[in-house]
């Protein structure tokens, strides 16, 4: 195009505008400003335009973070400025004053041309008189005088200009350029040519900031408030200092703390290092800002060591024959720690001090061994504190956390100290058998300190990092098994062992405690409820035939919710006799009959009796042949051991068939396959070693056992039956199961001596050293 053949509209202004691109806002025309230039190529517009009539062209780019400048990212709406002064800065770029004339619409760009114009054409504005046009700019005006009263900054710029300026247009400009609004909303406002759509747009602006301000206002004020309420609690608590101060008080809280903390650190009686630690702790505390987080840090810490039981605990006035009796009325039977407590009390009578011991009761789930903790601080006349350990994975827990970390508290063993409020409580650590390790440390180890008499008498818990005497302690730890209990942590144990409740035992228990027990806890009374012996015993039998009492207890609870609900809904005649034969319309049919477990129906079948940690049990071991010559199959979940046992009993079967008649080419035809029911159940340990050999036997000479028999034995190779252990909880559960004949092995014959006299009674054993023996017996 030929810029000569343009004619322009206006004679006074260029019709060849030079372009300079603004990244920030646009700028409305009647506005004086100043305008930092930078990149070389505007530099140089600017310095083309002083030589001649010093009018520019600014144009708002698009996307103002593009690297190059492109008519494609230009509005083509813009403001024609005059440059009024031009300053040069040290660091190259020029400063220059504009003062903007009217807007332009460009018509075409000259990119060839260096640098940049283009050919633009002006906005005329008409000077319309128009009442709504009036109506708008007054509006305008009266809404923007809202803004400014609230707007001090504002307010003077406002008020100087808007005096100047009596055309609508221009004021609608003005007042966008001020506004707090967007860049593109301010070039949409320029690019509106008709002045009553713009008059509209900016009147829509004003009432949006307008509506900011006042949310603005609004939490402003309620900061005020919060201000304002903080400074006058201040004041007060001034005014309460200085009368504190005329009386003689202390003048702060901090004050009578340090003073109160002074009163009890003297009464504790420290020496050594806990006394100079304390009194240096307190000297810091003294010094420390109220505010400050180590003053609170520090606080705590001193609430601690004063909540702890410094002095030495007074001798006890100890009673064996009340202690035998307490032991007697808690709990039914367990005659070795009832037996053992009474020696500990005896002890320290004779030795007259109060030193504590360490004691484990390991037991099946439910036969009392939480529940009698209590009855021996009872006994004793000592505070009793409980936690458990079960499933523990911190260190810290036990030891406590070091001060330097936020929230840090001291470890079990300090708290239960500071909760008893004595030096020679009963401490029951719970579930030590189901500690856990992880990258916070090993509990275990932890205990290891806590649980030697050589060692707690200085324990050392991270938090107060004082030592503390814990050797008047009597800690007493429950466990369900000794097999996961760390070795060096069990050592430092004296290990009683709970073997569980025979039936009679059951339902003495039941009689005692547990039926008053649950009455009372479904609101019954024992003038509404009779139960017969005979239906007790009918629980022990049908529902409950574990080792401990909890499910007698929960069926008990159970009929005791159905009886209450039946009082309630039908108001029967009282009392409900509960017998054996209304027993299932409470509880439903029996879990367990006589006449379904436990009974040997074919050759090849075996019962064996167990130990788990849940008490003994009895196993009946299944033997079946079928043709092939496949290798033994063993199944129902066999430990390592179990298998390599029932492997040693095959082969030695094997080795001695012909002695009874037995064809060695059985073994070649059939493949016979043991089975131990319950498959889901893991099993494991050699003890059931002379009951697979005898099933091996009973199978291959298509013979039954001897009925009402049960079994328990390792075998070696050669024949010989080798000790086992946990006979007494072995024997029980074969008294549970109605069982009265045991073999067992010679070597175990010294264990029936521990055994309760009510426990072996109608139970005949059989001490057998060699396998033949067994043999001869069932076979």
């Amino acid at each position: 195009m030929d810029k000569k053949s343009l004619v322009p509209e206006d004679k006074n202004l260029p019709e060849l505008l030079p372009i300079i691109p603004l990244q920030g806002k646009p700028i409305f025309p009647g506005i004086f400003s100043p305008i930092l230039i930078v990149s070389e190529e505007d530099i140089k517009v600017v310095e083309e335009a002083m030589k001649g009539d010093k009018l520019i062209g600014l144009l708002l780019l698009i996307d103002d973070t593009a690297d190059e400048v492109t008519p494609e990212n230009m509005f083509n709406v813009g403001t024609i400025a005059k440059i009024v002064k031009k300053v040069n800065l040290p660091d190259g770029g020029v400063n220059i004053f504009i003062s903007t004339i009217k807007r332009f619409e460009v018509t075409s760009f000259f990119i060839d041309e260096d640098p940049m114009v283009a050919s633009v054409k002006y906005i005329e504005e008409k000077m319309d008189h128009d009442v709504e046009i009036k109506a708008l700019t007054r509006a305008l005006i009266s809404e923007m005088k809202q803004i400014t009263d609230d707007n001090h900054i504002l307010s003077e710029e406002v008020r100087l200009n808007m005096v100047n300026i009596d055309e609508p247009g221009k004021i609608a400009d003005f007042i966008a350029s001020i506004l707090n609004i967007d860049r593109l909303q301010q070039q949409q406002i320029l690019a509106t040519f008709d002045i009553r759509d713009r008059l509209e747009s900016v009147l829509i602006f004003i009432k949006k900031e307008q509506d900011l301000l006042r949310i603005q206002k609004k939490i402003s004020n309620q900061i005020n408030e919060k201000i304002e309420k903080s400074q006058k609690e201040y004041f007060l608590r001034e005014e309460i200092k200085a009368i504190k101060k005329e009386l003689g008080e202390p003048t702060d809280g901090k004050g009578s703390d340090v003073i109160k903390f002074e009163e009890a650190i003297a009464k504790l009686n420290l020496t050594g290092e806990a006394k100079e630690q304390v009194e240096m702790e307190l000297e810091k505390f003294a010094l420390m800002d109220p505010s400050s987080s180590e003053f609170f840090v520090t606080r705590n810490y001193l609430e601690t060591i004063v909540a702890l039981p410094w002095l030495d605990p007074e001798m006890d006035n100890i009673d064996l024959k009340r202690g035998q009796k307490i032991l007697d009325q808690d709990h039914y039977g367990l005659d070795d720690v009832k037996e053992r407590i009474i020696e500990y009390l005896a002890v320290r009578k004779i030795k007259n001090d109060t030193k504590g011991s360490i004691i484990c009761l390991v037991g099946p789930p439910g036969v009392g061994k939480t529940s009698i903790g209590k009855s021996i601080a009872r006994s004793m006349g000592r505070n009793f504190f409980r936690f458990s350990v079960g499933g523990m994975k911190d260190e810290a827990e036990i030891k406590g956390h070091r001060r330097t970390y936020i929230g840090s508290m001291p470890g079990k063993i300090i708290q239960g100290l500071k909760i008893v409020k004595s030096k020679a409580p009963v401490f029951m650590i719970d579930e030590i058998d189901k500690l856990s390790s992880s990258a916070m440390g090993d509990p275990s180890s932890a205990l290891l300190e806590v649980l030697d008499p050589e060692q707690n008498i200085s324990f050392r818990d991270h938090y107060i990092d004082l030592p503390f005497d814990l050797s008047h302690v009597l800690f007493i730890a429950t466990a369900n098994t000794l097999d996961t209990i760390p070795k060096p942590l069990l050592d430092r144990m004296e290990i009683i062992r709970l073997s569980g409740y025979i039936l009679d035992e059951k339902v003495e228990i039941a009689k005692k405690y547990l039926i008053p027990k649950s009455l009372k806890k479904h609101g019954l009374n024992k003038d509404q409820v009779k139960y017969s012996p005979s239906a007790l015993k009918f629980i022990g039998e049908g529902y409950a035939r574990d080792a401990g009492m909890r499910t007698f207890e929960q069926a008990l609870d159970k009929v005791n919710r159905k009886i209450a609900k039946q009082i309630v809904l039908e108001e029967p005649e009282l009392p409900i006799n509960i017998t054996p034969e209304n027993l299932e319309a409470y509880l439903k049919k029996p879990y367990f009959r006589d006449d379904e477990i436990k009974k040997i129906t074919a050759p090849g079948m075996a019962i064996g009796l167990a130990w788990t940690n849940y008490g003994g049990d009895t196993l009946i071991i299944e033997t079946v042949k079928t043709p092939g010559k496949n290798p033994l199959q063993l199944t129902g979940q066999l430990g390592n051991v179990m298998k390599e046992s029932a492997t040693l009993a095959y082969t030695y079967i094997r080795s001695i068939a012909g002695d009874y008649g037995i064809d060695q080419d059985f073994f070649e035809k059939y493949t016979i396959n043991l089975h131990i029911p319950e498959g889901a159940t893991p099993k494991d340990g050699p003890s059931a070693g002379i009951t697979m050999a005898t099933t091996f036997l009973s199978l291959a000479m298509n013979k039954q056992v001897k009925k009402g028999f049960a079994m328990t034995g390792e075998l070696s190779l050669t024949g010989k039956v080798l000790p086992i252990g946990g006979l007494k909880e072995k024997v029980i559960a074969a008294r549970r199961n109605m069982i009265k004949n045991i073999i067992i092995p010679i070597q175990n014959e010294r264990d029936l001596d521990e055994i309760p006299e009510k426990v072996k009674k109608g139970i005949t054993f059989y001490p057998v050293s060699l396998m033949t023996e067994v043999i001869e017996i069932l076979l």
